[in-house]
Order: C-alpha cells, then structure tokens, then sequence
C-alpha cells in the first residue's frame, strides 16, 4: 500500500493521465462502459424486426417490447453512469478532504453493487425472453447474433460492475486506514 495516498498531501497536484489510466478501477469503467454500449447498440441496431405479414415492428426477445426496452435502458443509462464516474476518478486526486473522498467512494459502492445487480436482472430478463422465443419470429436468422450478444455482454457487466465495487471497498478500507492514521499521529510527517 503506497503510503499517503489518499491524504491532503497528494490532493492538488498535477493530472497525471498515465496512472489514472493504469488504475483497475479505470479500466473495469472504460470496460463496462464498452459493454453497454453494445448491450443498447445490439438491440437498437438489431433487436427489433418486421414481419412481411405485419406492418408494426417487434422485439426479437420473445415479441416482448419490455425485453428491449429494458435491454437499451439499462445500457444506456450504465454508459452514462460509466461517464459520470470517469469523470469522478479524473477529478478524485483533487479531493484534499478525506470526508468527502470517503462520501465519494461510498456512492462509487453502492452505484457499482446497484449495477451489478441489474446487470444481473437483465441477463436473466433478455436470456429468459431469447429462451422462449419462437424460431419463426427472425427470418433467416436476422438479430439473432445481436441477440445472443446483447445477452453475453449483459453476462460480462455482472463481473465488471461486481469487480468495480469490490475495488471501492478495498478503496474505502484505505481511506480508513488513513483517517485513522492521521487521527492516531497528527504531528508525524506523511510521506
């Protein structure tokens, strides 16, 4: 563990985007971030089919618009959820209180579980719909890869997102640490 890390001391220094782009927890965003983004793409580019008998277009997920709208919600909303963290990892070594880096961290927790957690939903939804639809629904096999894609990733954003909140508890643990460091010896020189 890299002493004083967290602490006021690093707080205001230059950015440095090579270490932010080292971090695992950067990197497990930059991958989440690439899983939504063909979660929703699969489905808006390919999830919903026409009929020659119908003149209305349908869910490839078992005709059940929910199925996609679930699908491209949770996408999207998770690739802007991605951004909006990114932006926090940039903007986290300014942070000089180690309150407010621990009220960061907090949410980085709980928003990460959250995820995952309806990561988890929507594997289950979309790869349940995909189970009992009908083979006659996608002629020659059109949305079909897009389909079982947009399952596979949804499958991967469990583990990223899950992996994501684990780092923050290993974070937060470390920010404890040095709360409670800098309580127990005010005076000494932090490296």
């Amino acid at each position: 563990m890299e002493g004083g890390a967290y602490g006021a001391g690093k707080a205001g220094g230059a950015f440095d985007p090579y270490t932010l782009v080292r971090q695992p927890h950067t990197i497990l965003r930059v991958v989440s971030w690439v899983f939504s983004i063909v979660v929703f793409g699969s489905i808006v580019n390919e999830g919903y089919l026409n009929s020659i008998s119908e003149s209305e277009e349908f869910c490839i997920y078992n005709r059940n618009p929910n199925a996609c709208g679930y699908g491209v919600t949770v996408g999207v909303l998770a690739f802007l959820t991605c951004l909006l963290y990114l932006a926090l990892d940039v903007y986290f070594p300014q942070i000089s209180s180690v309150k407010d880096r621990k009220k960061a961290v907090l949410s980085d927790i709980g928003v990460s579980a959250f995820w995952a957690f309806l990561w988890f939903v929507g594997f289950c939804y979309l790869a349940n719909q995909w189970q009992v639809s009908k083979t006659e629904d996608s002629l020659l096999s059109q949305g079909t890869d897009a389909a079982r894609a947009a399952i596979a990733f949804s499958f991967f954003s469990i583990f990223t997102w899950s992996l994501t909140a684990i780092l923050a508890v290993r974070r937060f643990k470390d920010l404890t640490f040095q709360e409670e460091y800098s309580t127990l010896f005010p005076t000494s020189a932090q490296p």
